[in-house]
């Protein structure tokens, strides 16, 4: 596997979010940086650990099970996302390990979790995913169908959404999709906004963004992964 200073990356992407945030008029506090770690094993995690980093992205649940239990137990304030898409069977798992869901995306997924939490009586926040998109062979919730959406999850099931996650189509323009992202977070009174990755978290922070999504950036390449989104 080819060298990477993992540390050096991080304080780049910390280096470059603070400047974005500046350039916006923001406080670079706000923005939480979520360093997307699938694929990649405890041996290149660890250095961005060591550097203080504590929120990671994870895509798959079986993967984050094989390497967060023992790292959690090092660094206990670690705050695990899954970002890819939950099966339902997977859902008790899921919340088992994870703090945050970012891809809440169909009503099946919402009355699953919604059940779950009530029967371990723990209360995970949710990230509501908007297909802004619209492409058909992605997850996420259309826009048209979103305000429906988020009052089942918020009014019907009680579920803690807190905010609206998106990831752009790969060839168009992303600050399009962040605008419309967070035209339908301000709807719903939604503050947090999980958006842009390693080539737009920029753009992403210039229109608002909470959280940003980035690993290629900082851990380097992946092999491929076919299906799987490039962070």
């Amino acid at each position: 596997m080819t060298e990477v200073n993992v540390a050096a990356n991080l304080a780049a992407v910390r280096a470059a979010m603070a400047a974005a945030a500046q350039k916006a008029g923001r406080n670079a506090a706000d923005i939480t940086l979520v360093a997307i770690s699938k694929i990649h094993q405890s041996d290149r995690i660890m250095p961005a650990l060591d550097d203080g980093q504590r929120v990671f992205g994870e895509n798959r649940v079986q993967e984050a099970a094989a390497k967060w239990p023992v790292l959690k137990e090092r660094f206990p304030d670690i705050e695990l996302h899954l970002v890819g898409t939950l099966q339902t069977n997977k859902v008790k798992q899921a919340l088992a390990l994870f703090d945050v869901i970012e891809t809440l995306d169909r009503p099946k997924l919402a009355r699953a979790l919604a059940a779950e939490m009530e029967r371990i009586s723990r209360s995970i926040p949710c990230y509501i995913e908007i297909n802004t998109g619209e492409e058909p062979n992605k997850a996420g919730v259309m826009p048209a169908e979103a305000d429906d959406f988020i009052a089942l999850c918020r009014n019907d099931l009680s579920l803690p959404v807190i905010g609206l996650m998106c990831i752009p189509p790969i060839h168009e323009e992303p600050a399009l999709h962040f605008v419309l992202l967070a035209e339908i977070a301000k709807r719903h009174g939604l503050d947090r906004l999980s958006m842009g990755m390693s080539a737009d978290f920029e753009v992403a922070i210039a229109l608002g963004a909470s959280h940003v999504r980035v690993g290629m950036s900082i851990f380097g390449k992946r092999p491929p992964q076919g299906k799987y989104k490039l962070y």
